[in-house]
């Protein structure tokens, strides 16, 4: 056993990583409080694509906490961008420029969230020039923190994560989740899933991806991918994975970066085999 999973991870209170941290671990915290109590439910792209005032709420104050600290670092949340990927997009470009940008996520599985069905999360990165630095994506239901810096590991309650160590897609769990842009991206989804299931151990659909990316970095899964996700979705989780020895690409297999929204992440064992899969179904060969 190394030093690494001997001592567990402490942060420096003024860092931004314990910014973070508190961030999630408030907005979390209120996020289960307000369980129960949505009075008002709106869609957003399509009938999947829901918002409530708890999404509104929890960006509001992990936007005002984050600029009490930082107040000359840009903000990217999802509940700020107008619906649509082109919005989307072009909400990302315009941020990037800047030098330290924090992206978030308040509620990550807001269906989950509005239904009582115990699987979102709040989802938190800081890039720097393009690279993301810190990744927090915190539980709420299990009080679960996951943490990452850039070269400094990841950790989960201060024990360093580590990927799964399964190398087969026969002895694999992995996860998707089921994209709200059902005209385009749901038989794109379907095909893979389809050539996915028969190969692998099994397949969940939790119904959040970050929650999802951070059971990959914890290895409790072997691999995830979804299509049409956004950065608050992909961005903290990618460092988590990175972190714990994992593997983070779009569907052609070049390594993830900020406008990715189709994505595949693994323990890096059995990434290779999940994109060939993903390729023959689009193929159809």
């Amino acid at each position: 056993m190394n030093e690494k999973d001997k001592v567990p991870y402490v942060v420096s209170s003024k860092s931004y990583t314990a910014v973070a941290i508190n961030c999630a671990a408030k907005a979390g915290e209120w996020i289960k409080s307000r369980l129960g109590t949505v009075a008002q439910l709106s869609t957003k792209t399509s009938a999947q694509d829901l918002v409530t005032e708890v999404d509104k709420g929890a960006e509001q104050m992990i936007r005002k906490l984050i600029l009490t600290h930082f107040p000359d670092h840009a903000i990217l949340g999802e509940e700020g961008v107008e619906p649509g990927p082109e919005a989307s997009a072009q909400a990302l470009e315009a941020a990037r420029q800047e030098e330290y940008l924090w992206i978030i996520d308040p509620v990550d599985g807001t269906t989950n969230f509005v239904h009582g069905f115990p699987f979102f999360s709040v989802s938190i990165a800081l890039v720097h020039r393009g690279e993301v630095i810190v990744g927090v994506i915190y539980d709420p239901s299990r009080d679960e923190l996951f943490v990452a810096e850039k070269g400094k590991g990841a950790y989960v309650h201060g024990n360093p994560t580590e990927v799964s160590k399964e190398e087969k897609l026969s002895s694999s769990l992995i996860a998707t989740g089921f994209p709200v842009e059902t005209s385009t991206l749901l038989p794109q989804n379907m095909a893979a899933l389809q050539a996915l299931v028969p190969k692998v151990r099994n397949v969940r659909a939790g119904g959040s991806a970050a929650l999802h990316m951070a059971y990959v970095a914890a290895g409790r899964l072997s691999g995830f991918w979804e299509v049409g996700l956004n950065a608050w979705d992909i961005a903290a989780g990618s460092l988590l994975i990175q972190e714990s020895g994992g593997t983070v690409t779009d569907l052609n297999g070049r390594p993830y970066e900020l406008s990715v929204r189709n994505v595949v992440a693994t323990n890096g064992r059995i990434h290779n085999a999940i994109l060939d899969v993903m390729k023959e179904a689009s193929t159809g060969s």
